[in-house]
């Protein structure tokens, strides 16, 4: 996945949170602001494969996990989380502003890092914390949670949560910032659900609950041509073949507001209460609503994710009109330059599913067609995400 530099991120207006039904997703909550914490808080395609034709190579015997967690071994992947202040104080807020649910409560924090959430727990009176963490930054936690006088409330597990047994048979909550590019990428989500189903109480929480994929199409021909159309003639040169694999590559990046040229669409909803794995293979259909005449060159996915157990309604977005975040947005280029009148449709459907080999990346199927006074197009693409 690549990342578009030099571009303008005005994503400080809209703070809403997007709760829709499946007719349109324009009826939009407002969160609190994740600032304000309270002071105590310190008919072709472009792969003529299956989806599951797209493995890595994974020669070296490594497999996708092994990656997934040795990346999460260094202190700048947690850094760059930490310093999302619309991430992390969400979190602080729905613990903080919501001790009632934690108060003598026994939580498991799933992929815990470095212990942020569960200090925070502790801090608002959970009975005990168990934070589990895979990677090798498990042994940092330890040393936060000693530094800060939380070794009594906060155990932290080094391993799989997978593989482990907690020292009791049941927690009250479980907490977890699972959320991965374009939602789903990192298939962190399986193991919550795995931690859910062994060891939350009848009647226990799991924090966020709910999370929602949406879909937005918008204008992009200066960078499309940059890092798309670039490899048609390179040095007078045909490298094409390159073309359709930065096609099938989706770039997380941050979309300016202003290049939206259609409504946003409620793709998915995913109680995470009740969902089971299955749940994140799906296929869902979508109609796109030109709001003005423009060009159309990529479709963009964003998520929310929300805390319905809370006094009141918290959350955040990661989409172009909220505040930025480290999630960024899914850009999704098109073979087709789509030229739409404002009021005309795109229609079609999205596929996704972990990929067989490697069930962290994300196998995408977009199916999409058009047809206007200007433009007529019908077909089918094939996207990875790794």
């Amino acid at each position: 996945m690549g990342r578009r530099k030099n571009k303008n991120q005005n994503n400080e207006e809209d703070r809403n949170m997007a709760m829709n039904n499946n007719n349109n997703n324009q009826n939009h909550l407002r969160f609190q602001d994740a600032d304000e914490v309270i002071e105590d808080a310190a008919e072709t395609s472009n792969l003529d494969q299956s989806m599951c034709g797209c493995d890595l190579d994974d020669s070296d015997g490594k497999t996708s996990a092994d990656y997934y967690f040795d990346s999460y071994s260094h202190f700048g992947i947690h850094e760059e989380m930490l310093k999302d202040s619309v991430r992390t104080k969400t979190y602080q807020n729905v613990i903080y502003q919501n001790r009632f649910l934690f108060k003598n409560k026994v939580v498991l924090d799933v992929g815990a890092g470095t212990g942020i959430l569960s200090l925070f727990c502790a801090k608002a009176g959970a009975e005990h914390v168990y934070a589990v963490e895979c990677s090798d930054m498990a042994d940092m936690a330890k040393e936060i949670v000693e530094t800060n006088g939380y070794s009594k409330v906060i155990t932290v597990l080094k391993g799989k949560i997978e593989e482990l047994e907690l020292p009791v048979p049941k927690v009250d909550i479980i907490i977890s910032e699972w959320m991965g590019y374009f939602l789903l990428f990192e298939n962190m989500l399986n193991s919550v659900l795995y931690a859910r189903d062994k060891w939350l109480v009848d009647g226990g929480i799991v924090l966020p609950d709910i999370a929602s994929l949406y879909l937005t199409a918008i204008e992009d021909k200066d960078y499309k041509e940059d890092k798309i159309e670039f490899w048609n003639n390179v040095y007078g040169f045909n490298m094409s073949c390159i073309k359709k694999q930065a096609l099938m590559e989706p770039l997380v990046d941050t979309v300016d507001q202003n290049q939206i040229a259609t409504n946003c669409q409620l793709l998915k909803t995913m109680d995470i209460s009740k969902m089971s794995s299955g749940d994140c293979s799906f296929t869902a259909p979508f109609k796109l609503v030109a709001a003005r005449d423009d060009f159309i060159h990529a479709l963009v996915a964003y998520f929310d994710v929300s805390f319905t157990k809370c006094h009141k309604l918290m959350g955040f977005s990661t989409g172009p009109r909220s505040r930025a975040t480290h999630w960024k947005q899914t850009v999704l280029y098109l073979e087709d330059v789509l030229t739409i009148c404002e009021g005309e449709t795109i229609v079609g459907s999205m596929t996704v599913a972990p990929n067989k080999k490697n069930p962290r990346d994300v196998d995408i199927m977009l199916k999409y067609s058009l047809n206007g006074r200007r433009c007529n197009a019908s077909r089918v693409q094939y996207y990875k995400m790794r």
